[in-house]
């Protein structure tokens, strides 16, 4: 919005370095969906979810059963953890009671 005020533009590839850079200093954290898009977000909370291979449907996980692997390993490994992710993929409700197209069927 700053630079939309002043009529000054910048180039996409400038947006994507910049997204990096942050990604890099730990500021942001980038989850890659499974159509190739990358949704950014900022660090204030590790993300988990549930996502249908069909369907795109993300479904939020509340829980976290990794914390503690994540201090173990920032100890053991002297390694500074900004972030984790955790997706599980399959099928959601809705597409598990549709049927199979005919190219998803063996013969």
């Amino acid at each position: 919005m700053e630079l939309r005020s002043q009529n000054q533009g910048m180039g996409l590839a400038t947006v994507y370095r910049a997204l990096e850079a942050l990604k890099k200093e730990g500021a942001l954290q980038v989850r890659m969906l499974p159509n190739g898009e990358s949704l950014y977000s900022s660090v204030h909370q590790d993300k988990h979810h549930l996502t249908c291979l069909q369907c795109g449907l993300s479904i939020p996980i509340d829980e976290c059963p990794v914390h503690q692997l994540e201090t173990e390993l920032n100890h053991s490994h002297q390694f500074k953890i900004y972030y984790h992710t955790l997706e599980f993929f399959g099928l959601c409700e809705v597409c598990q009671q549709l049927p199979a197209s005919a190219g998803d069927r063996a013969d």
